[in-house]
């Protein structure tokens, strides 16, 4: 008799742990992710603009220790970390240790401004002078330097922009245009777009980025036991642009960029 393929269950590509700003151990996200029918992974802020991140090098190369060491016992883990793309520790990293992740996430957590000054997504104040639009045409040219600059494997939670807007329609800010670049800079590079569940995306921009071929993948974006491996409204929102399970970025079948 042949062997029963394996069960496909989603990929939780973004989680957080108490190496940064989660609440749940390593293990305990695998054990509930596990519970709610998910793959785990560990994806904690690496960076040294984040107040709870590994913040240096050596940081690094210990919270790698530590979960290859969980990996023993858990193989499907995915070893992964969300790098600031206005930081420098991603840029410092050595290559043997960018080598031990299965992937690795992006967030556009700030942005460069024209002023040469920067802009966080979490910062209570607004810039003088600046509004909205000038504002959105500096993230998307940061999310291409992104893209053409950063080695990741998925860009997290696309939609996430500075306090100040989030009470405006993301449809609103987020144009067909500033849209049209974002996905045309992604597929080029080969990144997957994250469909989080904390930092929803607009549909209009998930189905943008399937229609030029850009890798979905899936986050919880989790930092609770509530939040981690909660996939329910991501996937079923890729399904709903006819995106098959297998077609989700899943890091140890599609594997690295570099």
């Amino acid at each position: 008799m042949s062997a029963t393929p394996p069960v496909w269950r989603p990929r939780d590509c973004h989680a957080h742990t108490t190496f940064s700003d989660g609440v749940l151990t390593p293990k305990a996200v695998v054990e509930v992710a596990r519970e709610r029918g998910a793959r785990p992974s560990v994806a904690d802020h690496l960076s040294c603009d984040v107040g709870a991140a590994v913040g240096t090098v050596a940081g690094v190369a210990n919270y790698l220790d530590v979960l290859e060491k969980l990996r023993r016992d858990v193989p499907e883990l995915g070893i992964s970390g969300e790098f600031c793309w206005h930081d420098s520790l991603w840029r410092t990293l050595p290559r043997d240790q960018w080598a031990r992740f299965t992937h690795t996430v992006g967030s556009l957590h700030a942005v460069w401004l024209p002023s040469g000054n920067r802009l966080h997504m979490f910062q209570r104040g607004w810039p003088e002078g600046l509004d909205a639009d000038a504002y959105m045409d500096a993230h998307v040219e940061n999310l291409e330097r992104f893209a053409r600059e950063m080695p990741v494997e998925i860009l997290a939670h696309p939609t996430l922009l500075p306090l100040a807007l989030r009470t405006r329609p993301l449809q609103e800010l987020w144009t067909e245009a500033r849209e049209e670049r974002a996905v045309r800079a992604l597929a080029a590079a080969g990144i997957a777009f994250e469909v989080s569940n904390r930092y929803r995306p607009h549909i209009r921009f998930v189905r943008r980025a399937v229609d030029a071929g850009v890798r979905l993948s899936l986050g919880s974006d989790g930092h609770t036991f509530e939040q981690v491996a909660d996939l329910a409204w991501p996937l079923a929102t890729a399904r709903e642009l006819g995106v098959r399970d297998e077609d989700l970025y899943e890091p140890l079948v599609h594997g690295r960029r570099s």
